[in-house]
């Protein structure tokens, strides 16, 4: 693995309720089910970007963006 990166245990970004449930389940969940994302959070995503469910958010090609311009920034000189 990159000396970054570590391996990611899908319960500590979602919620509760949401443990234990398969990535399908949860990518067609609303958005609230990840961590730290609370409904009026969810509120505004849907009104903002018409984001409803986990699949919506990744999908979302300024998260894209965003992450792509993360990446690539880290390698710049």
């Amino acid at each position: 693995l990159h000396p970054r990166r570590r391996l990611m245990n899908i319960n500590e970004a979602v919620d509760k309720a949401y443990e234990g449930k398969t990535l399908k389940e949860i990518a067609a969940a609303p958005v609230d089910a990840l961590q730290g994302v609370s409904e009026n959070d969810a509120k505004l995503l849907n009104e903002a970007f018409n984001v409803k469910t986990v699949a919506d958010l990744g999908n979302l090609k300024y998260a894209h963006w965003a992450y792509a311009i993360t990446v690539l920034a880290d390698r710049e000189d």
